[in-house]
């Protein structure tokens, strides 16, 4: 026979190394050697034998208890048999103690217990994450020693599972030292008294609790299982039932009469053997069929052959005896009613049988074809008697309903009736109590009153006590859920912290590793024109398959290998899609370190750097403030500053914006067409912008076009595009955005700095050449061994503030501390890598090659962390005051300078309009005498 669900659990079997707490014992860890399983093969069967245990045997969790079953909108209580299986933490339920298969179960290792005094006496909950199992045991006493019991099973089978196999990293081992073998010494709940005759495993030969009706314990959810448990039942009984034996014979009893108590327990934990090994050859030997009379007569019959030796009247005997008839006679009905239902499906089942084999037995087509035919007449003749069925049912229900309302009005007016005699009743009560009151002596009735009123109140003074004492235990009871699962959550969410952590080391490791195979396939690529076509072939085999990794690929395999997503927060591209295939493994071999240190550095600095972030309250000017943008804004906070540094320097004007929207449409700016030409070729790589049909594209768009009305003198000039594309992706508004750009060209840049002769801006690089030669005099001095002029490599980045010219990641914290505190880190940042690379570039000796580097060397910058405290540490001091000084002075050099080319212009044209005009032929007799 097919097993059941959790067939493999038997109610009675021993399956955990835990024993069941007994206050009875002195000690609670004194389960014997001898307390192991009884689960036997069926090989094993014919071997058991059934010895006196003279060691005490350790108890199971196992018990009767009323379980709520809802039926639609009726809610019933039926009795089942719990046994907790400790392998699992399960705890499972059957109809009897005497089933074979389980009707479910309840997972306990994720559940929590409650009791709440106003269900009722012995009424609690198990809620678990997928449903709330209501369970009612039979008094007070057995309620809470369930509870307890169940809490302490959870809690040991949690630590059991907790444990790290042997071998595991010792990363992950070191927090959970201590821990395993923690004792809980917080008594919030006394130890409660096991109730033996509700739980355990002698409350398994006692009666099942009995229903009102034979059929509703019956579990109608799982017919095949309560179909398996009836047959294993009626198989049990037919045994006992053979060789003319009667039921109520006790000789072969008395052939044990002493040993029977002692070897109650080990013959009901040898009946779940039984039950297995029936399952599985069907045969049973003589003494074990000993064992299934024992557990059949002591669980089935409320009169044993002890009770009956215990009775001495006859009459006694008789009615237990009696009880033992109604029993069985209820049990009968109960199978009789099960065999009809199959009865009737076996009915159907051989009618479909035969009229499937006379289909199939026919020889013609045309014998086939009536018997079809026939079968058609048959349903449209059933067809016909249901339609007239359903017109009957409907002209019933017409009358039930007219019944039903007429049925209505007679019991209202029976209501009133009844109300108007309960009037008349206490009218007459009235009376007679005030009579009564007037013929009584009036210091009797002032007793009388007293009498009855310290009576009441000192019932109700009992009842407040009775709910006082069930409120304290429940309370405690509570207190004691809450601290251990609030201890749970704690060691289970160490256990994940230390999993993390050692996840993200095994991450960074992982991303180093790659790192340097790809700088490995870099450097070998650089020397093919020296390696044999072989050789050249396959490093470039394996310098496009290095480029082709696919994250999501290695995701879909179930772990992921290359934790570098192919976007960031901010939709930039980790590694950007260049043309040059030796740029796009410096791009990825820098995206890999970059994630490396994030991930070494997320435990020592990014988390206490962000708790710094997240208790900080109201933001205010400070020293502290400062130092927590230059370290860099966390990505949830990041808005929220931003937004307060803009509006801190910028006063917005009440829908300023949207007027200047409105004049933009109204009116085209000279800008306009500028504009849509810059607008494809902005942030290229990032995905919100990469796609004309973004949604940022028309934001960006409204952005630059109100600001190009806001300040006429500028207007709209190359580099605004990236400046605001980067606002919106931060701020998210546009007209955060907005202003966001207002701030930075009006107040963080000097002015003149987007004019259309961009004097500030070349002013800056003057600038920027002297700060260079101060901070890093080896480094200007081979630039100017070589003619290297790096403001055309550095322009750029003061014109847009490094968009475009360092990964996101750092970009974005160089942005936090810009917006904070103007063109002075730009300086800074610009110093910074030039100090970070100046050791590769000091190798380089050929101006060609240096250009080359320099056009990709912020491509090798991988810890932002590093740059940082370059730009805030190693170049100190750096005063705002020499940065205005060193503005003006070269300011005026170069004011000077285009005056003077203005002259130079001037005379030129003036002398050419003195020459006059030439003859072109002249011109050209004078150019082939040149040549």
């Amino acid at each position: 026979m097919k097993k059941g669900p959790e067939s493999g659990a038997c109610p009675f079997a021993a399956v955990g190394n835990v024993a069941e707490s007994n206050p009875d014992d002195n000690s609670r860890n004194g389960a014997s050697a001898k307390d192991k399983d009884v689960l036997f093969c069926p090989g094993e069967l014919e071997n058991i034998q059934l010895k006196p245990r003279k060691e005490t045997s350790r108890k199971k969790l196992c018990g009767y208890l009323n379980k709520l079953g809802i039926k639609g909108p009726i809610k019933t209580w039926k009795s089942r048999w719990f046994f907790y299986d400790e392998n699992k933490c399960h705890l499972l339920y059957y109809r009897t103690a005497q089933d074979i298969n389980p009707l479910g179960s309840i997972e306990l290792s994720s559940a929590s217990f409650d009791c709440k005094m106003e269900n009722g006496e012995g009424i609690f909950e198990i809620r678990t994450p997928s449903r709330v199992f209501t369970l009612k045991a039979i008094s007070k006493q057995a309620m809470m020693y369930w509870l307890q019991q169940l809490q302490m099973r959870r809690w040991e089978f949690c630590n059991t599972k907790s444990r790290f196999p042997v071998g595991s990293s010792q990363l992950v081992n070191e927090p959970l030292a201590g821990r395993t073998n923690v004792v809980d010494n917080e008594d919030f709940l006394p130890l409660v008294k096991t109730p033996t005759e509700a739980v355990g495993l002698k409350a398994a030969s006692l009666p099942a609790p009995q229903t009102s009706t034979a059929l509703q314990n019956i579990s109608l959810k799982h017919p095949w299982t309560e179909i398996q448990n009836t047959v294993y039942n009626i198989c049990g009984s037919r045994q006992l039932w053979g060789n003319n034996e009667n039921v109520f014979s006790f000789d072969e009893f008395q052939e044990h009469p002493a040993s029977l108590d002692e070897e109650q327990e080990a013959e009901v934990e040898a009946g779940c053997a039984v039950k297995e090994g029936t399952l599985e050859d069907g045969r049973m030997e003589p003494r074990l069929n000993w064992i299934r009379k024992a557990r059949w007569r002591n669980s089935g019959f409320p009169g044993s052959h002890e009770e009956l030796s215990r009775e001495r009247n006859p009459m006694d005997k008789v009615s237990v005896l009696q009880q033992q008839i109604l029993t069985l006679t209820e049990e009968v009905k109960s199978q009789k009613e099960l065999v009809k239902l199959l009865h009737k499906a076996l009915e159907a089942a051989q009618q479909e049988k035969r009229v499937s084999s006379m289909y199939l037995t026919a020889a013609e087509d045309k014998d086939r074809l009536e018997l079809v035919r026939h079968k058609v007449r048959q349903i449209a003749d059933l067809t016909s008697r249901l339609e007239a069925l359903e017109q009957e049912k409907k002209e019933l229900e017409q009358i039930l309903t007219l019944r039903d309302s007429h049925i209505q009005e007679l019991q209202e007016h029976v209501q009133l009736l009844m109300e108007k005699n309960h009037a008349k009743q206490e009218v007459i009560m009235a009376l007679t109590e005030q009579m009564a009151r007037e013929l009584s002596d009036p210091l009797q009735e002032d007793n009388t009153v007293t009498a009855e009123t310290l009576y009441k109140q000192q019932e109700e003074i009992e009842h407040l006590k009775d709910d006082i004492d069930a409120y304290k235990t429940q309370n405690q009871f509570l207190n004691s859920e809450i601290h251990q699962v609030t201890r749970l959550w704690t060691s289970v969410a160490e256990n994940e912290k230390a999993l993390l952590m050692k996840c993200a080391c095994l991450q960074a490791r992982n991303c180093q590793m790659e790192s340097k195979y790809l700088t490995v396939l870099r450097k070998l690529q650089e020397a093919v024109p020296g390696l044999p076509s072989s050789h050249a072939e396959l490093v470039k085999n394996l310098i496009q398959e290095s480029l082709q990794w696919d994250v999501k690929e290695e995701a879909e395999e179930g772990f992921n290998l290359n934790p570098v997503s192919e976007y960031d927060e901010y939709g930039f591209m980790t590694v950007p899609d260049y043309e040059i295939e030796d740029w796009k493994l410096l791009a990825k071999i820098q995206a890999l370190e970059i994630k490396s240190n994030k991930l070494r550095s997320q435990e020592i600095v990014e988390k206490p750097l962000r708790d710094r972030w997240n208790s900080l309250g109201e933001l205010n000017p400070s020293a502290e403030l400062k130092s927590l943008i230059r370290s860099g804004i966390p990505v949830e906070h990041r808005q929220r500053v931003w937004r307060w540094i803009v509006n801190r320097h910028c006063s917005r004007l009440p829908d300023h914006y949207q007027r200047l929207l409105q004049q933009s449409r109204s009116t085209e700016h000279p800008a306009c067409r500028q504009i849509e030409l810059d607008l494809p070729r902005t942030l290229t790589n990032n995905k919100h912008f990469s796609s004309p049909t973004s949604q940022l594209i028309p934001k960006l768009r409204r952005v630059l076009l109100a600001f190009s009305w806001h300040n006429p003198a500028i207007g709209y000039c190359q580099g605004l595009n990236r400046l605001a594309a980067v606002a919106l992706l931060v701020l998210e508004d546009e007209e955060s955005a907005f202003w966001c750009l207002v701030h930075i060209v009006e107040n963080l840049m000097p002015a003149d700095y987007y004019s259309d002769t961009l004097i500030t801006s070349q002013v800056d690089q003057r600038v920027f050449k002297d700060f260079l030669s101060e901070k890093l005099p080896r480094l200007m001095a081979h630039f100017e061994q070589y003619q290297i002029d790096v403001s055309l490599i550095t322009f750029n980045w003061f014109l847009v503030a490094f968009v475009d010219s360092l990964v996101s990641d750092i970009l974005l914290r160089v942005w936090d501390a810009f917006l904070y505190e103007g063109t002075k880190v730009i300086f800074r940042y610009a110093l910074a890598i030039f100090k970070y690379n100046e050791e590769e570039i000091l190798r380089i000796h050929d101006s060609v090659e240096i250009y080359q580097y320099l056009r990709f060397f912020t491509r090798m910058i991988v810890d932002g962390r590093k740059l940082m405290n370059i730009a805030f540490n190693d170049l100190n001091p750096f005063p705002m005051k020499l940065l205005r000084n060193r503005r003006s002075m070269h300011r005026e050099e170069l004011e000077a300078e285009l005056c003077e080319l203005e002259q130079i212009k001037a005379a030129y044209v003036k002398e050419r309009a003195e020459q006059g005009p030439q003859d072109p032929k002249e011109v050209a007799s004078e150019e082939e005498e040149e040549i």
